[in-house]
């Protein structure tokens, strides 16, 4: 048994200290504010104000600094982080107010971040706080891991619409035309015209476009239910550092936009070794990419898209020396012709196939002939299947779930980036780079106040784990 007492109400309670003093010397807005120069910021926002004319404006370091609280705490709104800065001491010291002064309005951050600040702000921000982890040994980009994750739009599933659009044009268009007519030319068929094979304006896709926020896309993958949403196309290193992100409808696949995440990383990193994706990457044109540039994809395997109770694909083996396709009962597919979507075409001879006893298991058609299709870039999925088996690619691609996985699981449950408040791709996408900017810099602040002997410790272990993954089988 305990006594019971009875605590006395200390709300009136005078007592003389400061703002300093009642913030815990192991905080995290601590590290943080010790961990970068804020004064970069004026650099990025000196042409949106005017040196001596106009009204005075709220310090842009400390608007920056409480939109990055919203991300840093996963706050659901500017309006609720206004109001959590004006009462959270810790809060009103990041940004260098005192008790009694009066923090800045929600609608003042607001016009701010919408108006006022353009995209190239924070972009600026974002690539400001990367090279801050760079500068401090803290990124590893050897190897890289590419993926993407949906966020709920701002929009009613049910107000929707149909829409024609144009077919998209791929990035690899011309290489690719210009590939099948060589292979056609040498198999002695003739190439395609320009002018036929370009894609014309009239050649269009139906689409389901939300009344309310007609630049998100509708998003169904797997398991997950139909919502209009926005992808954030991902990039990060090994210590979990963002390096790059596109953000695009969440109705655009992701090997649409890996040539601009993939260049984009590539050109500010160009060490990068190994490229680690899911499967969804798997197609020739990446993998021909990536090994062209000498580099390695890290690719799992990829369930082909057989009907149930057919034959299994492997058991259509492709003969490289007489370029043809023997089937499961030994009989030869011989080339047709190249389609123009790169796809070598082999067809089997229906008066053989009339009479062979596993048709039912190989083909459905009605003239009893066999097609094989095997794309002009093939070799490159091949490749990729050796690295699959490869010692290197069972490590680098089972890191996915430490690395990226976890990057879109911290964001989504700690950072409120499961779901946003905003509207239109260009909105979502600045909201988007300043939620990284905010992880990555909580990622280097808690790096940075590691004691140096654990540092040390950690800079060992990276080394042996660099030279074990890159070491030949």
């Amino acid at each position: 048994m305990k006594m019971i007492i009875k605590h006395e109400d200390g709300r009136k309670e005078v007592a003389v200290t400061d703002i300093e003093g009642l913030v815990p010397k192991n905080h995290l807005l601590r590290k943080i504010d010790r961990s970068v120069n804020w004064n970069k910021i004026y650099e990025f926002v000196e042409d949106l104000y005017s040196p001596n004319m106009g009204r005075p404006s709220i310090d842009p370091v400390v608007l920056v600094k409480m939109v990055l609280l919203q991300h840093l705490y996963g706050i659901r709104s500017l309006r609720q982080t206004a109001e959590e800065v004006s009462v959270n001491i810790a809060f009103r010291w990041f940004i260098g107010y005192g008790f009694l002064e009066k923090t800045p309005h929600f609608s003042t951050l607001s016009y701010n971040f919408k108006h006022r600040f353009s995209s190239e702000v924070f972009e600026k921000i974002f690539t400001w706080v990367l090279e801050e982890a760079i500068n401090g040994g803290y990124v590893k980009p050897e190897v890289i891991f590419v993926d993407s994750t949906h966020i709920k739009a701002n929009a009613n599933r049910k107000k929707q619409m149909k829409k024609y659009v144009s077919a998209a044009v791929k990035a690899y268009e011309e290489q690719l035309h210009k590939e099948i007519n060589e292979d056609r030319e040498e198999h002695g068929k003739p190439p395609f015209d320009d002018e036929d094979d370009s894609k014309g304006d009239g050649e269009q896709r139906e689409i389901t476009v939300s009344t309310t926020d007609p630049e998100s896309g509708l998003f169904h993958k797997g398991e997950h239910q139909k919502c209009f949403a926005y992808s954030a196309h991902t990039v990060c290193d090994r210590n979990n550092f963002i390096l790059a992100v596109e953000v695009t409808p969440g109705n655009v696949h992701d090997s649409v936009v890996f040539d601009t995440v993939y260049d984009k990383v590539t050109s500010s990193f160009p060490e990068v070794k190994v490229v680690t994706a899911d499967a969804g990457y798997k197609t020739p044109w990446i993998c021909k990419k990536i090994f062209d540039d000498n580099r390695i994809p890290s690719m799992p395997y990829k369930r082909p898209m057989t009907k149930k109770g057919n034959h299994p694909w492997h058991e259509y083996v492709y003969d490289e020396y007489y370029d043809c396709i023997i089937c499961p009962e030994y009989q030869i597919l011989n080339y047709a012709t190249t389609n123009r979507e790169g796809y070598r075409e082999y067809k089997s001879n229906p008066d053989i196939c009339k009479h062979c006893p596993t048709r039912e298991k190989c083909t459905a058609s009605k003239n009893c002939q066999k097609n094989v299709a095997r794309h002009i870039w093939h070799e490159y999925i091949e490749r990729a299947e050796d690295v699959r088996h490869s010692a290197l690619g069972k490590e680098t691609y089972g890191m996915r779930s430490q690395t990226i996985e976890r990057v879109f699981a911290d964001a989504k449950e700690k950072h409120g980036m499961r779901y946003t408040t905003l509207r239109g791709l260009a909105q979502v996408t600045n909201w988007v780079r300043l939620k990284f900017a905010a992880m990555n810099l909580k990622k280097l602040a808690l790096r940075g106040h590691v004691s140096p002997c654990f540092q040390r410790i950690l800079a060992i272990f990276s080394a042996f784990q660099r030279k074990q993954a890159f070491s030949p089988a």
